[in-house]
């Protein structure tokens, strides 16, 4: 017997339906009723893309989503970037002139539609060059009035390298200056609301930044990365608000001096080549600094340099460095958190240990990132590890050994530490080399697995049973 069709259920979903599309209607009708300011404030915490998309929902809400205070033109958000590497390995130089092209018009359509009077965060991330430069001066122009806060202007050109284009000339007149040196004097635009200024793949030169730091009364974030324009950098002047500093890959940079300002944190990845110079910076409290170079004076050379009196955390990355028999490093009696990347199997490594113990009295967390080496001309003197002076310690409380392996010296370097450290109360083993492989040590090839897993054997094996029931051991 045919079964007679379930009507009630179809008119039941329908009312269901229904009823969802007119809660949603009064949804966005209570939410429409919000003043524009909240409207504006809300839309700006979307997505561009979607920011945008709210213009089609009535009159009202076009002024309102065209009126987005946060524009980021990031490149995963492109809809024809995700074809990038599918057809990079044919026609490389044609498709990301195509893709670039496409990139430019979809953020000049954007700002030309573009209806508010102030912008908090501006950002362009995308594969350009110096071929673009009359597009991106004139977003930057936008920024500028618009009193934005934030201006990022990412660019990676390294798929241009092999085509020898150059990085965007950031244009100096912009900035309502007149420097001598480029013989052309500015529009007198400024950035008066500029706070934060992150800049990566731009050519820009240290008297650029200077007038940057001078002429941005706000400004307390700065970050330059991967510029061949930066040579010389000074940041000296009470009057300058800066905090936030972070220098990365800079290949020209000889210098950089900071003296005489309120800075609190100083980030620095670059190379042998640059001197670094720090004094009179009292509210300095965070310093970061990883040279890829083998001079063995760069310890002593840092330390005589940089005034860190009031330094809280500290990071070196020390590969090359060594030291005399009894090196004087200054009295850091307000480090709290030190980390140290360093050779593991070098044969004075726990001397290492012995020199930042002795200066940093009232330490409590130590993390320690090592490094084993294979040996070669460029490499410090290898072998076994000789015995460091014993150093008692009585405040630091947590060591971390990152990058830890099946090899003898982590073992050392961690029973080195519990002999002479009375207070510790947690050893944390990371086989992960995180520096290596960001964000957080992801894709990392199977090698680099399999010699985790042989570390945490090792580990298990070798290091466990011999800490004390007194302190707490972890594996990650």
């Amino acid at each position: 017997m045919k079964r007679k069709r379930p009507t009630f259920q179809v008119e039941n979903n329908g009312k269901r339906r229904r009823r969802k599309c007119w809660d949603e209607y009064n949804k966005l009708d209570r939410i429409s009723a919000l003043p524009d300011d909240i409207l504006v404030y809300l839309v700006s915490r979307l997505p561009l893309k979607e920011a945008v998309a709210t213009s089609v929902l009535s009159r009202r809400w076009q002024n309102v989503g065209l009126s987005t205070k946060t524009l980021r033109f990031d490149a995963v958000d492109f809809s024809v970037y995700n074809n990038f590497r599918r057809y990079w390995p044919d026609r490389p130089e044609e498709f990301i002139e195509q893709e670039s092209w496409k990139y430019i018009n979809w953020v000049n359509h954007v700002l030309q539609q573009h209806r508010g009077k102030h912008v908090e965060e501006f950002r362009v991330s995308f594969c350009l060059d110096g071929r673009f430069s009359s597009s991106i001066n004139r977003w930057i122009q936008f920024a500028m009035e618009n009193r934005v806060e934030m201006l990022e202007l990412d660019f990676y050109p390294e798929a241009f390298l092999r085509f020898g284009f150059e990085d965007y000339k950031f244009p100096h007149k912009l900035l309502g200056i007149c420097i001598p040196s480029l013989g052309s004097c500015g529009y007198n635009i400024g950035f008066k609301s500029l706070k934060v200024l992150q800049i990566r793949h731009v050519g820009v030169t240290g008297e650029v930044l200077e007038y940057f730091l001078s002429s941005c009364p706000l400004l307390e974030r700065l970050s330059v990365s991967y510029t061949q324009d930066l040579v010389n950098l000074r940041v000296i002047g009470p009057s300058i608000a800066l905090k936030y500093l972070v220098i990365k890959d800079c290949d020209n940079l000889k210098s950089i001096e900071i003296r005489d300002v309120n800075i609190v944190s100083f980030i620095y990845y670059g190379y042998r080549s640059t001197n670094l110079v720090i004094s009179n910076v009292p509210l300095l409290t965070e310093v970061s600094v990883s040279k890829e170079t083998w001079k063995k004076e760069f310890i002593r050379d840092f330390f005589t340099q940089c005034c860190l009196c009031n330094i809280e955390i500290l990071k070196l990355h020390i590969h090359g460095a060594s030291y005399d028999e009894y090196p004087a490093l200054p009295l850091l009696a307000s480090l709290k958190h030190l980390e140290l990347q360093v050779v593991a199997n070098y044969n004075r490594a726990l001397h290492h240990l012995y020199t930042f113990l002795k200066s940093s009295p009232y330490l409590l967390r130590l993390v320690l990132k090592l490094q084993l080496l294979q040996g070669g001309p460029s490499c410090p003197e290898i072998g076994d590890i000789k015995k460091a002076p014993d150093c008692p310690h009585n405040h630091l409380k947590v060591v971390e050994i990152a990058g830890f392996r099946a090899h003898l010296s982590g073992v050392e370097h961690v029973m080195y530490l519990i002999k002479n450290v009375a207070s510790l109360e947690k050893i944390v083993i990371d086989p992960v080399r995180r520096w290596r492989y960001p964000p957080n040590g992801v894709n990392r090839p199977a090698t680099e697995l399999n010699k985790e897993v042989e570390a945490r054997y090792h580990a298990s094996q070798n290091l466990k049973p011999k800490i004390p029931a007194t302190i707490e051991y972890v594996c990650l």
